[in-house]
Formats: structure tokens, C-alpha cells, sequence
């Protein structure tokens, strides 16, 4: 079997056997792979705790027919100050099924990847609910579907944009109201996160932020058309 190296992000795992583990991973070369880590629930294995959900991870591995074989797993981060927070580990699992849903297998996403592993070094370095929302939205960018934030979505016009129309994809002004009431202070973070001003809205705490983390989940669930499980965490409303 073919031999490569990669980088990848353990997206979820589960149970093979007796003591192997089917691994999911989102790698940068190889997209979405699905691997068998061999011996990996053994006392002694030689993989540790190198290869559980949200582990980023420096892989060598045979290509295999449908899974692939890991042969080799090196730590590149580790995550501790999520994986020992539950507030922060269940904002990680969100990442990461979104990650998920949108990773197609065997299909390289360079980009997809390289956003995952900034947002959980920055949900490592900052406790704030706004790097799920800002993830969630900078997803549907990637995938074509960016929201429309800075005008309104029906007349393009610039008077103050007071609602979220969901099915139409952007903010709407008062002439043209539906979907999801917004708040100007809401408004402001959605323009912040999308228009390249992530760093300043992390500082920013408040009400605007549980609007904008509630709308991003909304506006996520739609484009998939599906809930996600792991947001059961994140306020819903």
C-alpha cells in the first residue's frame, strides 16, 4: 500500500474491534480521510492520547482501499486549555462537525483546514463564544453562501439594518423587514467578524455576542439543512 505524510485535525472517532479505532481526520492534502489507528485503546499504545477529537496531529500513513492505516502520529498541538475545559472542549466538538459536514473525502481543502487549526488556537488562547460564530460564517464564505452584512440585502440600501433574512442569505433595513430581529450592536459584530476585523470583536462582550453566536448557528443549520449536535451547548433562544 502507498505510503504518505500529512497533517491532519481528528474530526471524531469511534470503536473498531477490540482495541483499534476508525479515525476521521481532516487532513491538508488528502481533505476528509478515514483511518484505522491500530491498538490505539491499548494501555501501551504507541499513539497515547495523540489521536482523539481535536487533536492536530503530524501523520504518516498507508492508503488503503477505504481506510487508511496510521502508522506514525505526531502531536503538533496539543489543545490542553480546551480539552480540560468543558465550556471550551464543547465549543471545539462545534467546530469540528461543522468541519465535518462541509469536508468532502479524499478531496483537498487547504483553506478549510487552515481555518479549522486557527480557530482552536484561538478558542485555546481565548474563551469566547464568538470564534464558533465566526467560524460558522467564515465557513459559508469558503463554501460561496457569505452573508450579506454591510447593506441591505433587498434594496442595497445603507440605512440601519435591523433583521437577518435567513432563506435569503444577508440583513435586510426596516423597509424590508423579515427573518430574525437584529441589533445594531449585533449588526456591527457581524460586519467586525466578516470584514476582517476578527482580532478587535474577540474583545468585544455582551448581549451582541449570544445574538451573533445564535444567528451564526441558524444561518449554518439552514445551508446544511440539518441541525448540528454538538451546539446543543451554544444558546439557541
Amino acid at each position: 500500500m502507498p505510503l504518505y505524510d500529512d497533517q491532519g485535525v481528528v474530526l471524531r472517532t469511534h470503536k473498531l474491534g477490540e482495541a483499534d479505532r476508525i479515525v476521521t481526520l481532516l487532513t491538508r492534502e488528502h481533505g476528509k480521510v478515514r483511518a484505522v489507528a491500530k491498538g490505539v485503546r491499548k494501555t501501551k499504545s504507541r499513539f497515547g492520547g495523540r489521536l482523539e477529537p481535536t487533536s492536530h496531529v503530524k501523520l504518516l500513513m498507508y492508503e488503503g482501499r477505504e481506510l487508511d492505516i496510521v502508522s506514525q502520529a505526531e502531536t503538533l498541538d496539543h489543545f490542553r486549555a480546551i480539552r480540560t475545559d468543558l465550556d471550551r472542549l464543547g465549543q471545539a466538538l462545534s467546530l469540528l462537525e461543522a468541519a465535518d459536514q462541509l469536508a468532502l473525502e479524499r478531496q483537498p481543502n487547504p483553506r478549510l483546514y487552515d481555518m479549522l487549526v486557527g480557530a482552536l488556537r484561538t478558542l485555546a488562547e481565548r474563551d469566547t463564544p464568538l470564534v464558533v460564530a465566526a467560524f460558522f460564517l467564515k465557513l459559508l464564505a469558503l463554501e460561496g453562501f457569505g452573508p450579506q452584512v454591510d447593506t441591505c440585502l433587498v434594496c442595497s440600501s445603507d440605512e440601519p439594518l435591523v433583521a437577518w433574512a435567513i432563506e435569503d442569505g444577508g440583513l435586510v433595513c426596516a423597509a424590508h423587514r423579515s427573518g430574525l430581529a437584529v441589533s445594531g450592536e449585533a449588526v456591527e459584530l457581524l460586519q467586525a467578524v466578516l470584514g476582517g476585523r476578527l482580532a478587535a470583536a474577540l474583545d468585544v462582550r455582551g448581549p451582541a455576542v449570544s445574538e451573533v453566536e445564535h444567528l451564526s448557528v441558524r444561518v449554518l443549520e439552514h445551508h446544511l439543512e440539518r441541525r448540528l449536535r454538538s451546539v446543543t451547548a451554544l444558546h439557541r433562544g
